[in-house]
């Protein structure tokens, strides 16, 4: 293991704080050049005359392909070295080809920035999980990571936002620069002020002292580790699945409001940001939540039947958001539809971190993503786009809506794998602090 300046988090408690803050600021940050392509798509597809199927692949798989693939070695690299720098670093990266997607010429160059765009931001959550795990203990983990959650709605609030108010006041190729640079300085802000916590200081000094002498395991060792807990695999398919239907209404909310409520960009990005801004509450809910009632009722599977209930619960409500004409309507859904969609963030997080030891957490919460990106954001955006360019022959403008209905069903599929996991998540969590006990 690389030498890095380490701290001792517990006599630091207000400097966490701090961290957890900076951390929220650059998942903002990450979220936000993310999202900006989603409410740009409709005067992209216009100045390039692209299809749907296309536009789903650019804003879909083609981004999650290398944000799943390398975010593994990547957060093997943080595992191993510091994880501050491999995150501001990151940060610097996928800022700056943010930035050069405003010079993108047509189809192809356009997806060759967003690529680098996915090349950086596969360092961004895996190290910043690690990190809050080291900054704070194991009953207020998911509570920390619901608020760095917190990054998801803001930054698709703002990128909402600024994407539709810079689309119609500077044009989509400026607002890409825009977004982009201020990452940069922050990236170098991160490099600067945010310390490397010791590894395992908040489990105990015993545990602290095992995870500075161990070496960290192989990817492969994770792996495999990971793979004979039958609760992560329930897990991991269930965040997928529901990030699906995530991304899918990210990538494609704001050309649904364009075509079937003649919206301008403008807009949409700000119908958008406010219903980003209303998931909030389910994203600090969730954790919050997940939290209390594990320790109220002495049982960690609510981490699981918190998102499991919320994710089922909100499948009605989509129905309301994209079928009806009337915005007194879809508004209200909207709303309610995505504070419920929110509210898987933390508890998900959490339980990955809690079911690896000291030294696998940042992988851990990679191949988490990995999973849930290679699918949900992968396969969302491009079967949405599918199935819209499929339906356009008969419902014409209105194709998109069903093809969001369709894609939405996917939650009744997550939220079944997240009641499945909860079977087994006692015994696997059991068996992963026996590990950590008989180390230390």
């Amino acid at each position: 293991m690389a030498k890095t300046e380490a701290i001792d988090v517990p006599t630091k408690l207000g400097y966490r704080h701090y961290v957890l803050a900076v951390l929220v600021l650059g998942y903002v940050i990450n979220v936000l050049d993310r999202t900006i392509m989603g409410i740009l798509i409709q005067p992209i597809k216009v100045e390039f005359d692209l299809s749907d199927t296309q536009l789903g692949f650019l804003g879909g798989i083609a981004f999650a392909f290398f944000y799943a693939t390398l975010g593994i070695p990547i957060a093997a690299l943080a595992d191993r070295t510091s994880r501050t720098k491999v995150l501001a670093g990151s940060m610097v990266l996928w800022s700056a080809m943010t930035a050069l997607c405003g010079f993108a010429i047509g189809f192809l160059s356009l997806l060759g920035a967003r690529i680098g765009t996915a090349v950086g931001e596969a360092g961004g959550s895996p190290p910043s999980h690690s990190l809050i795990a080291d900054y704070f203990p194991s009953l207020e983990r998911a509570t920390a990571l619901s608020i760095y959650a917190l990054g998801v709605p803001i930054g698709v609030s703002l990128g909402s936002l600024l994407g539709g108010w810079g689309s119609d006041t500077f044009g989509w190729r400026m607002t890409f620069i825009l977004c982009g640079v201020p990452g940069i300085l922050f990236g170098l802000l991160v490099m600067v002020t945010v310390k490397e916590p010791t590894r395992g200081s908040v489990d105990g000094t015993a545990v602290a002292a095992r995870a500075a002498k161990a070496a960290a395991p192989s990817i492969r060792e994770v792996l495999t580790f990971l793979w004979k807990k039958r609760s992560f695999r329930h897990l991991s398919l269930a965040a997928a699945l529901h990030s699906a239907v995530w991304y899918g209404g990210s990538t494609w909310n704001a050309p649904f409001f364009i075509r079937s409520h003649s919206m301008t960009a403008g807009e949409a990005g700000s119908w958008l940001a406010l219903f980003a801004a209303i998931a909030t509450i389910g994203t600090l809910s969730g954790g919050i939540l997940s939290d209390k009632l594990s320790i109220r009722f002495s049982d960690k599977r609510w981490y699981m039947w918190v998102p499991g209930i919320a994710t089922l619960v909100m499948v009605p409500f989509q129905f309301g958001a994209y079928l009806s004409p009337n915005m007194t309507i879809v508004a209200p859904s909207f709303a309610v539809m995505v504070v419920l969609a929110s509210v898987f963030f933390g508890p998900s997080f959490a339980m990955t971190q809690g079911l690896v030891s000291l030294r696998m957490r940042a992988v851990a919460a990679s191949v988490l993503l990995f999973v849930q990106t290679l699918i949900g954001l992968g396969m969302g955006p491009f079967i949405t786009g599918i199935v819209s360019d499929y339906l356009e022959p008969q419902f014409g403008t209105e194709s998109l809506r069903w093809a969001m209905v369709f894609i939405g069903l996917a939650n009744i599929w997550a939220a079944t794998h997240y009641f499945l996991g909860a079977r087994s998540l006692r015994q696997d969590l059991e068996s992963t602090a026996t590990l950590d006990s008989a180390e230390s």
